[in-house]
């Protein structure tokens, strides 16, 4: 490994350790990194170092000379990483100062420890489906940042009225779901919001999607399994002139009269997961499942 670039929405005092510790890290062992420009002005702002890095701005400053890309948060800083990596397959590395991390698995006090195994490549890389979503008519918010790795969200707007999601598969008529919202999955996304919202959890290689309603109307409508292959087409019925869409945790307003078309996106995202952690281990332990009593004989 020889060049690192390192991502992070913002500045805690909480995570000044980390920091610190990771660079040391990088600093060690000779791997040439880059820090993001906001970030690394943020750092210098609050005197936690003194001397100046090589920064990157936007997706532009990047290529496929990167071997790494490190976060440093939680799942959403994980999840915004993505809109710098994008098509570059650049592996990311989630390091956990935020709350549950399911993408950010790193723990704060084995940074090092987990470095290390990556240096000696004990670790795998996981790959993980993204989906793509175009629009009738064609709208500018959607032109460049038109994926998400964890979910697309359809939500009602300024109402406590419910929409209707109406939803074809492959052209095919599936319902008309009234309800507060709609969410589509991908694996990836089902420790996120369609859990909350009783969706199933999928394993991240699972070659399926999930469509869970958020408070539906319909009492029978239930979260679904389908193919990751499936073309998904939606309208929205609203009192209101627009609906929201969310793509991870970028959301936008869009007219009521457009069509959504939901597809699996052309590329993947590589998370890094050191030999030392497994998704099964992170599963049971940020599901609280292990604190059965009955199980310790099992574990």
């Amino acid at each position: 490994m020889k060049k690192v670039a390192i991502y992070a929405q913002s500045y805690a005092v909480s995570s000044e350790q980390e920091i610190i510790t990771l660079i040391a890290v990088l600093q060690k062992n000779k791997i040439d990194f880059f820090i993001e420009k906001q970030f690394c002005e943020l750092l210098q702002k609050e005197k936690v170092f003194a001397c100046h890095f090589k920064t990157y701005s936007d997706f532009n400053d990047l290529d496929n000379s990167f071997d790494l890309m490190i976060t440093i948060g939680g799942d959403g800083t994980f999840l915004r990483a993505v809109t710098f990596v994008r098509n570059l397959s650049i592996p990311i590395l989630g390091i956990n100062t935020g709350r549950l991390g399911f993408l950010a698995i790193i723990p704060k006090d084995k940074i090092e420890d987990c470095f290390n195994l990556i240096l000696k490549g004990e670790f795998t890389l996981q790959e993980r489906s993204l989906l793509s979503v175009k629009t009738k008519p064609e709208l500018r918010e959607f032109e460049k940042l038109n994926f998400a790795l964890n979910e697309v969200t359809i939500a009602k707007k300024n109402s406590t009225s419910m929409i209707g999601v109406t939803t074809h598969l492959d052209n095919e008529f599936l319902t008309n779901f009234w309800a507060d919202g709609l969410i589509f999955s991908t694996p990836t996304g089902s420790t996120g919001y369609s859990l909350s919202c009783n969706g199933p959890v999928i394993l991240p290689n699972s070659k399926s999607l999930v469509i869970t309603p958020i408070a539906p109307h319909n009492l029978n409508a239930r979260p679904m399994c389908i193919p990751d292959d499936i073309h998904m087409r939606v309208q929205v019925q609203t009192r209101e002139d627009s609906f929201l869409i969310s793509l991870d945790s970028r959301q936008t307003s869009v007219p009521k009269d457009t069509t959504l078309i939901i597809t699996k996106a052309k590329f993947t995202i590589k998370s890094v997961l050191p030999k030392s952690q497994t998704f099964l281990q992170t599963l049971r332990s940020k599901l609280l499942w292990g604190e059965d009593v009955r199980n310790a004989t099992n574990s």
